[in-house]
């Protein structure tokens, strides 16, 4: 698994991801297995769009077929938002590591993700 340096970058590509998050565990960002790459993640916020009703959000960071959660059925109240993962806390995913999102009710949950590919060679 490759490890770039990252005090020794020839790239950082910013990238934004979204998702509407439903019941099943859906990846919301996966550095690829063999990728040479490294990802840092900058941010994730979890919306509620329904005007009405609360909805739980699990996000995971798998890796090795292993779920380690970053949030566990958190609450996020009808019309309000939860950030996840801020710039104070930093997550870096290696090759085949990613992020899973669920939700407790499909269709009241979107997600944003911001990140940045790093590449040494």
């Amino acid at each position: 698994m490759a490890n770039p340096n990252i005090a020794n970058l020839t790239s950082v590509l910013g990238k934004t991801n979204v998702q509407s998050v439903t019941t099943s565990a859906t990846a919301i960002v996966t550095n690829s297995a063999a990728s040479g790459q490294i990802y840092k993640i900058n941010s994730i916020i979890i919306s509620n769009i329904d005007g009405t009703n609360d909805a739980d959000i699990t996000a995971d960071f798998f890796r090795d077929s292993v779920s380690y959660k970053l949030v566990s059925t958190v609450t996020v109240p009808a019309d309000a938002t939860l950030v996840v993962i801020s710039k104070e806390i930093m997550v870096y995913l290696e090759e085949g590591d990613s992020i899973r999102l669920t939700a407790s009710a499909d269709g009241d949950l979107q997600a944003i993700c911001s990140y940045d590919i790093i590449t040494d060679v």
